[in-house]
Formats: C-alpha cells, structure tokens, sequence
C-alpha cells in the first residue's frame, strides 16, 4: 500500500516550474528578476529616445510604456494562454537586436514623434509575421546555423558599442558642442564602470546578477550630489499614468522599414529557440517543437502589443535565464508575479522619470559593459565554428565588414533613397542580411557536403601538430 501511495503522490505533484508559492515568496522572487532585469529593459527606450530627439516627457511615458508592455509580455509568456507562450519562467523585455534599426528607421523618417509612427508600423509588421512564422520555426533555424547566429550576436555588440560611446562622451545632444568628451563625462562613465567591474568581481552571485543596475543607481547618485544630475523631472511627473494605445498617433507602414524589422524579428526568433532550450535544460521541463512554437507566438503578440503601446520587440531576457540557474528557483508563476511588479512600476511616471534623469556619461558607461556581453556571447559561439574553413571565415569577414559601413561612415548611405536607407542605414540588419545570404551562397545552395555542423555537445576540434584532429571534451 505504501509504495502505491508513494507513486500516487508522486503522479499528483506537479512540477517545479508549475509549482506556486506562497505570496510573499512570489512577491520577493519575483521582484529580484524585476532588478536583474531592470537595467536592460530601461535601457532602449533611453537609447532609441535620446537617439531620435525626444523631449524628456516623451522619453518618460517611452520608458514607462515598455515596463508596462514588457510586464505583460512575461505574464503572456509564462502564464501561456490557448497555444501562446512556453509556460516557463522567461522575463521577457525588449530586444537590443532592435535598437540599431529603429534607430536607422526612426532617423530616416526625419527623428522626433514621426520616426516613431514608422518604427511602430514595422515593430505591428514584424510582430504580425513572427506570429505567423511561429509554426515554421524548425525549418528556419535550419539557415542559422553557429556561424550565422555568432555572427550576429557579435554584430549587435560591436554595432551597439558606439552607441553607448557617444553618450560616454556626453550624449548625442552635445556631439558638435564644446561640451562633448569633457573630462567630468569621462571621469562619470570610468566610474561608472568601474564601480560595476568591482560588483562583478567581489560581490556574490546576487550582487553580480544586478552590477549593471548598481551602477546606474550609484553614478547616478554621486552625479546628483555633485550637481551633475537633475532630478527635477522626477518631483513633476505624475505618481500615476496609463500608457493609452497609439499615444503618439497611428503607425506609419513603409515597406523597407517593414522588411528590416521582419529581419530582426527572424533574428530574434533564433534567439528566442536558444533561450527556450536552455530554460528547459535548467528547469528540467522537457521543450519540443510545440513549446518554441508557442514561445514564438508570445514574442509575436507582444511585438504587435509593443507596435500598438507605443513600445518595441520583445524577447527573453538572457540576465534572468542567468538567474534562475542562480537561484533555482524554477517556478513560472514567481516570474508571473515579476509581470505584474513590472507593470505596476510602469504605472507610475516618476519612476520613468527617475530612469530618464541618469546622466548620459553613467548609462553610456552602463551600455557599454552590456552591449560587450553580446558581442562576447557572439564569440563564444563562433568559438565552435570551425572558422579554418575558408567559406566560414569569409561569411564572418564580410558581415563584420559591411555591418561597420553605416556606423564607422555615417553619410555612406546619404544619397540613396529615405525607405532604402532605413535598412541600409543599420549595421545590425545589413550584417545579419549579408550573414544570412552568404551563409546561402557557401552552405545551403550546394550540393557536396561541408563541414559546417558543429557539435553543441561541448566537443572542440585542435591540430595536435600532425596535421591530424583530435577531438577533446570542454
């Protein structure tokens, strides 16, 4: 009898990651992920506002709209509804895989409110088309294989770098002014991050999990009592605000910003497959075709979502993958309650206001530690790409080339055409392009085999010196 009981129990006991906690475990768990995501998540909206000439009202209600749609985003994802969303414990929060070409896109369209309409129309486009891409997604990773997706993530993190750059120096505000590189700038954004690389190196995991936001919190901090930080955006804004759809008016849809954002969003879904797997890898929950297919639906309703609140595209956040491995605590509903802690934040404007008022030198500095760990994730996957293999090494040369064209010569693309230059214009979309279509050229359309696949089992090929390879276990 007792045996029986045992494995009745054992029948009845739902998983971890369905498991639900008490309330106050829910609300403490849940607000640790908020932190850890945090910085991340506040950081596009500041880049893409300040990039695009926003007052510091509209950057406000930009950074409180993401909270709030990135709020609801996590709860569709982890909560899941019909065939919509992993039902595992993924934050989701705005993807830097989108900065550069809304950026690009927002400039073209001549900057301010009205690039915002055409980045809105292409974020409901790309949306709309991750939702209904979502079924087909194992035949899609098929033509991103390591060197196509290494070479994006390390694309983005050398593409986004200057970005931070330029507000390490000031902002792009102050880019022709005598103000722009001033030593009190520098003296902020080294800091800055070297306040962060010393949470990263004496701090426990709980610390280094939520560096990036200490750093912002405390270069902001030392700025204000320098009277290097003005908070007095903060004392006039609102306690509560609703972010109402199409706040800045109906979307603009022009067909080239459009594809470039149907690229980054076919990027993001690669991304989106990786994450899925590794979550059910930590989480001991098995992940098959239908659970990416659903997790892909989530990032495609909380794109359109985004388009529609005036916000971005959406995808899981690697920081909080990060910190469910940490923690282990691997229950979906403490990232539900980390959902709802988002969207509650996202009601009140003085805490996007708070965000708005960090000084450029200290997020620049911020950014530029974040936007390296893409680069380095890039990296480390391209580090199991047999790059002597000539054809690699070209895919990889080229892209990185023509991914710095638009942004080490910025009038390189001036003359074409204003819904041409909204996708040419962007390093991350003309790399990911020219990745993709070389990675056709030399693997997809030809027939003899080559010795493209790689073994994400943690095997490493080295020349032993005898011309020979040996195989050898990380």
């Amino acid at each position: 009898m007792a045996p029986q009981a045992s494995r009745r129990r054992s029948l009845t006991t739902p998983h971890p990651v369905d498991e639900v906690l008490p309330l106050p475990t829910l609300a403490l768990y849940g607000f640790q992920h908020v932190l850890a995501f945090y910085a991340g998540a506040v950081l596009v909206p500041v880049i893409l506002g300040s990039s695009l000439g926003l007052s510091g009202q509209e950057l406000v209600y930009l950074i409180n709209a993401d909270l709030v749609t990135a709020g609801i985003a996590t709860i569709i994802q982890a909560w899941g509804f019909w065939r919509i969303g992993a039902r595992l414990p993924l934050v989701q929060g705005a993807t830097f895989t989108a900065v550069s070409p809304m950026i690009a896109i927002g400039q073209g369209a001549g900057g301010g409110t009205a690039g915002l309409l055409v980045v809105y129309g292409a974020v409901i486009t790309g949306g709309v088309a991750a939702f209904l891409l979502a079924p087909f997604a194992g035949r899609l990773t098929a033509y991103f294989p390591p060197i196509v997706t290494g070479t994006l993530l390390t694309v983005i993190g050398v593409v986004l770098i200057p970005v931070a750059l330029q507000d390490v120096g000031g902002g792009s505000a102050l880019m022709d002014g005598p103000h722009y590189g001033d030593p009190v700038n520098l003296a902020y954004a080294g800091g800055t991050l070297l306040f962060i690389l010393l949470v990263m190196r004496f701090g426990g995991p709980p610390l280094r999990s939520v560096a990036i936001l200490l750093g912002l919190v405390g270069g902001t901090a030392v700025a204000w009592l320098l009277g290097d930080a003005d908070l007095g955006a903060v004392d006039q804004a609102d306690w509560l605000g609703v972010s109402t759809p199409f706040h800045y008016g109906l979307p603009h849809f022009s067909v080239f910003p459009m594809l470039a954002m149907v690229v980054v969003m076919l990027i993001t879904m690669v991304e989106t497959t990786g994450d899925v797997y590794a979550m059910g890898e930590i989480t001991g929950r098995r992940v098959d075709g239908d659970t990416v297919s659903r997790a892909l639906r989530a990032d495609g309703v909380a794109t359109v979502l985004g388009g529609v609140f005036n916000s971005f595209p959406y995808v899981a956040f690697a920081e909080n993958i990060g910190l469910v491995r940490i923690s282990r605590v691997t229950s979906r509903f403490v990232v539900v309650a980390a959902g709802v802690l988002m969207i509650l934040i996202g009601l009140v404007p003085k805490a996007g206001a708070l965000v708005a008022s960090v000084p450029h030198p200290v997020l620049g500095a911020a950014a530029v530690a974040m936007f390296g760990m893409v680069a380095t994730v890039g990296i480390q996957i391209l580090g199991k790409v047999d790059l002597r293999e000539e054809r690699n090494g070209v895919i990889l040369a080229v892209s990185l080339g023509t991914a710095m064209l638009p942004t080490a010569v910025a009038p390189f693309f001036e003359r074409m055409p204003t819904e041409v230059r909204a996708v040419l214009g962007s390093g991350i979309t003309l790399g990911t392009l020219t990745a993709v279509l070389l990675n056709l050229f030399f693997h997809v359309f030809e027939s003899r085999r080559t010795r493209k696949d790689i073994d994400w089992d943690g095997l490493a090929a080295y020349d032993d010196g005898t011309g020979t390879q040996t195989a050898t276990a990380r």
